[in-house]
């Protein structure tokens, strides 16, 4: 045995074995150290190698799913390992087999993924000056590929996607982000061949060429995606027939962003790394799960093609109106997640409640039909057509799986009676056994007059006429004894051992049949998988659409004008988010962005909500590029092309770099990438080093974005100083969000104001922060000085800089080097404790005359 298993495990030394012994999955030597490690179970040892007990560790047969996904969720691929051959028969070790190869990116069980979350395999190649990527659900098909320039470029993609496992070539060189990614795989670069990638591909789609696909030149896509399909061929060890084409995603057609500005929107994943209070879970209330992953897909990947997104609009506007929303969501609720049950049925591994889900999905068609019959709606109509009724499909499942069916087919059960007469009659023989031991337990005792006679079955020794010792001697000649007892003996008759074989083996020629008629079925569905995944994509497009349109309803969401004008004008504009987790009225705010303004420069108090504001806004676009409404009360948006953000402060340790550092890099993307399309927030440039290299940073920044590249920008700064670049800029203009004093407090109002902020109210800020009140006092009295004696000159810029240039070249201010003054000696002198109310105001006086 354990020779096999050594053949076995050489075969496939980067996973771990499951090796199948009876009811259990054992593992061996180091496999077993790291599962007892990673799952916590017991290390054992069985038998001896080289003098030395051999560790063995296993899990439960039945329970190993939850094992999977334990190892799965920490990167390991598990290889599992089946017994094929027939025990009664075999000499020696039963043949076993690795049937299929589990991996993170090739997971399909429904226990192991995340029924509202993609689980993509991906793999990247070079050819030439392009980079070539390709993007595999192997849960339900969808097969993506795609090119970009540059390996920044790249490196956005995949933080988009987030792929579970990447396959890289072994000689590719990546950037940090890439190389360091949980799940890469180095592959040998033969497996990228462009010609072997070209037959892979074509056999896999029945084509000549990929023409049809519009891929046909992209051959690092190509390369990478031959690579990934053979990859998702070896581990499941059976045909693909669920990945029926390729689709092919081009970056002109959608509005790219960085992973910078996708963590600082917080689309699907917040700051700390959760899904909470993030834009996807304030929009998210699809009824499927399909749904949610279609509707995460839309708002990673917004679009800049203006028919789609008008169409999507359209069909929003037709399912709010009347709240025709509703009953359609109502219909979609029973419906199961038919992607991933029509990838497992096209592998083979469909289980007996993904049938029944099947079923009772295909069963709410006609009535998802219904609520769309009268829409005049392109897109809706189009949805209707392509999801269809599938009548025969439904009495097919109704008629041939039982209405609560076990979780496997092994122990059978599944098929529904009446389906099969043969499987019928089997059940019968097997399940009327007992009335038949009954009548002829007393049709014996009648017989013999052997009133503790008994018939009676157990396991080991099958069907047996039991009779008491005392009486045994009754027992009429044509008894054979099978088995002797303490009390009583047990016999066979030629009548009961000839039922005996007649039922024993109808229940196992029962499950035979089972198990036929079962695999027949899944060859009959797979005859319209096709069909029926492109049902599946439209009924998840309807839930999204039908998603956002309750949304729309429920936020108090308006459309949005599209249009290739570029240009950003948004009445009454709302956080998403923020408006749902505030407990008092959110303000909303206006916004202008036009060919002549292109830029605001923000000023106002920190907590006065500039950053909101920014985020609001870039949010208000990339819904709008989704093709979902908006909050806001109006709304005409421009296509865009990128949407970058620069908000924030965070350092890189790891990768030894500063948190200004950081800064800068992302500052340099924008200012290297931005365009004229582009929108751009950026929140406190250059605060990490001295005032005036900060200073002349930000304005460099300003300056550049406005005159040169004119991308249409929120600055948002502390640098009262860049108030000053509209007299400089005149596609800048300032404005503020408003603070008024009161008392010794600061009232943040959240609105929106033309022109600069009068005032920072940092140390109102400090003082809501919990700053001790003797540090605000010196604050202020240094503050005070400050402004009266040492204010740092203005700085002036050159009509044509794009840099700016101080006036002079001071140095940077020392804040705390200042002369000693009499007045701030005999302060340090007083003791207040030892003073008497008298002496204090005497104090007083003297100290102010010293200041005079």
């Amino acid at each position: 045995m354990m020779q096999q298993y050594l053949r076995i495990k050489a075969q496939h030394p980067q996973e771990l074995v499951f090796y199948r012994m009876g009811d259990f999955y054992e593992l061996f030597y180091d496999d077993a150290k790291k599962a007892a490690e990673l799952l916590d179970v017991t290390l054992t040892a069985r038998g001896k190698s080289g003098g030395q007990p051999i560790p063995m560790a296993g899990v439960p047969y039945h329970a190993a799913e939850g094992y999977l996904a334990r190892l799965i969720k920490a990167g390991i691929s598990v290889a599992i390992c089946e017994q094929i051959g027939d025990p009664a028969t075999s000499k020696g070790p039963v043949e076993r087999q690795v049937v299929r190869i589990v991996t993170p990116g090739t997971v399909t069980d429904e226990a192991l993924l995340n029924d509202r979350c993609d689980n993509l395999l991906a793999a990247v190649t070079q050819q030439g000056s392009q980079f070539g990527l390709a993007l595999l659900d192997l849960a339900t098909g969808r097969f993506v590929v795609q090119e970009t320039d540059t390996l920044e470029a790249l490196a956005e993609q995949l933080l988009r996607h987030n792929p579970a496992e990447l396959l890289v070539p072994e000689n590719m060189s990546l950037p940090v982000e890439i190389e360091h990614r949980a799940g890469l795989r180095r592959r040998g670069h033969w497996e990228f061949e462009l010609e072997t990638a070209q037959r892979h591909l074509n056999q896999q789609f029945g084509t000549h060429n990929l023409e049809a696909f519009g891929c046909n030149l992209m051959h690092g896509a190509i390369a990478a995606a031959g690579c990934l399909l053979q990859y998702a061929r070896d581990t499941q060890r059976t045909e693909l027939p669920h990945i029926r084409a390729l689709l092919t995603e081009s970056s002109d057609e959608t509005v790219a962003l960085d992973g910078a500005s996708r963590r600082n929107l917080e689309i699907d994943l917040n700051l700390t790394g959760g899904d909470n209070n993030t834009l996807l879970s304030v929009l998210d209330t699809c009824k499927t799960a399909m749904g949610s992953r279609l509707l995460r897909r839309w708002l990673n990947n917004p679009l800049r093609q203006l028919t789609i997104l008008q169409n999507r609009q359209d069909a929003i506007a037709t399912l709010t109106g009347n709240y025709g929303f509703e009953p359609l969501r109502e219909a979609l609720k029973p419906v199961g997640d038919m992607e991933r049950i029509l990838g497992r049925l096209a592998l083979r591994s469909a289980r007996p409640r993904d049938l029944a889900r099947l079923g009772q999905s295909l069963q709410q068609f006609p009535e998802i039909q219904r609520q769309l019959e009268e829409t005049n709606t392109t897109r809706l109509q189009a949805l209707c057509g392509q999801i269809g009724e599938w009548p025969e499909t439904v009495d097919l499942l109704q008629k041939a799986i039982v209405e609560n069916p076990p979780v496997v087919i092994r122990d059978g059960g599944v098929i529904a009676s009446g389906y099969d007469a043969a499987l019928d009659e089997l059940r019968a023989i097997s399940e009327n056994a007992g009335d038949y031991l009954v009548q002829l337990e007393q049709r014996e005792k009648e017989r013999t007059g052997i009133p503790t006679l008994k018939v009676g079955y157990n396991r080991v020794h099958g069907y047996f006429i039991e009779i008491s010792r005392g009486q045994s001697d009754k027992a009429p000649t044509e008894y054979i004894r099978r088995q002797t007892l303490k009390n009583a003996e047990r016999f066979i008759t030629p009548e009961l051992k000839a039922f005996e074989d007649k039922a024993l083996s109808a229940k196992s020629r029962a499950l035979a049949r089972e198990k036929a008629l079962y695999e027949g079925l899944i060859d009959k569905l797979n005859e319209s998988l096709a069909q029926l995944q492109t049902a599946a994509a439209g009924v998840s497009e309807l839930d999204v659409l039908a998603c956002l349109a309750e949304r729309a309803d429920n936020l108090r969401l308006c459309r949005p004008e599209l249009g290739t004008e570029p240009g950003l004008q948004v009445s009454g504009g709302r956080h998403p988010v923020v408006e749902q987790v505030l407990d008092e009225p959110f303000v909303a705010n206006d916004i202008e962005l036009h060919n002549d303004r292109r830029m605001l420069v923000i000023t106002g108090p920190n907590m006065g909500g500039k950053s909101t504001y920014m985020r609001q806004t870039a949010l208000i676009a990339l819904l709008a590029h989704c093709g979902s409404y908006v909050p806001a009360e109006k709304a005409k948006i421009g296509l865009l092309d990128r949407i970058f953000t620069r908000i924030g402060s965070a350092d890189d340790l790891a990768g030894g770099r500063s948190t200004f550092m950081v800064e800068m890099i992302e500052t340099a993307n924008i200012l290297r990438n931005a365009t004229e399309h582009s929108l751009v927030l950026m929140d406190e440039i250059g605060r990490g080093t001295s005032t005036y290299d900060g200073l002349s940073l930000a304005w460099a920044c300003a300056h550049y974005l406005s005159a040169k590249v004119r991308a249409f920008t929120l600055f948002a700064t502390h640098y009262f100083e860049l108030t000053d670049l509209p007299n400089h800029c005149p596609q800048a203009a300032n404005i503020h969000l408003d603070a008024t004093e009161h008392g010794d407090g600061i009232v943040f109002l959240h609105r929106i104001q033309k022109g600069p902020a009068s005032k920072s109210y940092g140390l109102q800020v400090a003082k809501l922060a919990g700053i001790p009140g003797g540090v605000l006092t010196e604050a202020h009295t240094r503050l005070a000085a400050l402004e009266a004696d040492v204010q740092p000159a203005a700085i002036s810029m050159a009509p044509s800089a794009t840099s700016p240039t101080p006036s002079a070249s001071p140095q940077q201010v020392d804040l705390f080097s200042s002369p000693s003054h009499p007045a701030l000696d005999a302060l340090k002198a007083l003791s207040p404790d030892d003073m008497t109310p008298r002496q204090a105001l005497e104090a007083l006086y003297a100290l102010r005359n010293l200041l005079n």
